[in-house]
């Protein structure tokens, strides 16, 4: 599994600078590095252990002041998958929705990967800081036992910074549609 690299700038041109130094300090994939609200920049990169941590290590040594900085060893496959932008293959007929929403985007990024690892669920969409003030939120789906398991891993890993967790059983099509991205049957 691929290693991922988190750092939240408090300053936008900091994080300009933070982003460029991560990618020089070595062989990583930028996956992020953009404006979040309440004027942080936030930086995602992957890549083998070493290379990620000499990433973060860059950053953290640079004289500017970060909000947080993560290395996550052994990210899930799914929270890369979504964090590059590629749509997971919606699950046979959701039973049901789990909706996590978190005090910022960093945190939101780690919560996800611990829930996917700990039940059998699909990340389908996770938002981070932008045009909601900062926080993050991430939306999975599955049975209910597994997405109920899910959300209990998450909020372990969140504690203070949980801000709501929602398990949705049966979720009416629409809303799996609007929050997910992909349509479930209709319960019967």
């Amino acid at each position: 599994m691929d290693t991922l690299g988190i750092v939240d700038s408090r300053s936008i041109a900091a994080g300009a600078q933070l982003a460029d130094a991560m990618a020089k300090a070595a062989p990583v994939d930028l996956l992020r590095a953009s404006v979040v609200c309440v004027g942080r920049f936030l930086i995602l990169v992957s890549g083998d252990r070493a290379a990620v941590e000499t990433s973060v290590h860059a950053a953290r040594q640079s004289g500017w002041k970060l909000a947080a900085s993560y290395v996550v060893p052994r990210v899930s496959r799914q929270v890369l998958d979504v964090l590059r932008g590629t749509p997971p293959s919606p699950p046979p007929g959701p039973a049901a929705l789990g909706v996590i929403e978190c005090r910022n985007a960093a945190d939101g990024v780690i919560a996800a990967d611990a829930a996917v690892k700990r039940a059998d669920v699909v990340l389908a969409r996770m938002v981070l800081g932008q045009g909601i003030g900062g926080k993050s939120y991430f939306v999975f789906t599955g049975d209910v036992e597994a997405v109920r398991e899910a959300a209990a891993a998450a909020a372990e890993t969140l504690g203070d910074s949980l801000l709501h967790k929602v398990v949705i059983p049966q979720p009416d099509p629409a809303v799996t549609r609007a929050l997910a991205g992909f349509a479930s049957p209709k319960a019967s």
